[in-house]
């Protein structure tokens, strides 16, 4: 999977992200590749970009290695929803008309 930096949200513009990340984000993401992949038993990776980032930026990458397709979709998924609950990174959006905001604090 990669999380890329879309053009819009909600019908607004959007020109770039501005990621701020904890200093425990790295152990956080680390624990949650290590979570996920004791559950499912799979090998699984995880890397999530912080700082400013432009439209078509990746800013997460999530990858599992599975025999069957399904069960690494469903180990990407699982990976990436603990992801966005659990590390603490905050993510600002600038939209086209010169407005910022927080997204979810």
């Amino acid at each position: 999977f990669r999380g890329v930096v879309r053009d819009g949200d909600g019908g607004r513009g959007v020109s770039r992200l501005d990621y701020e990340a904890h200093p425990d984000a790295t152990a956080v993401i680390r624990r949650c590749v290590a979570g996920v992949a004791a559950e499912t038993g799979l090998r699984v990776a995880a890397v999530h970009r912080y700082g400013t980032l432009g439209i078509g930026d990746v800013a997460l990458v999530a990858s599992a290695a599975a025999g069957h397709r399904r069960e690494a979709f469903e180990a990407c998924s699982l990976l990436v929803e603990r992801i966005k609950a659990e590390v603490p990174i905050w993510k600002r959006q600038h939209f086209d008309d010169g407005v910022s905001e927080w997204v979810g604090l």
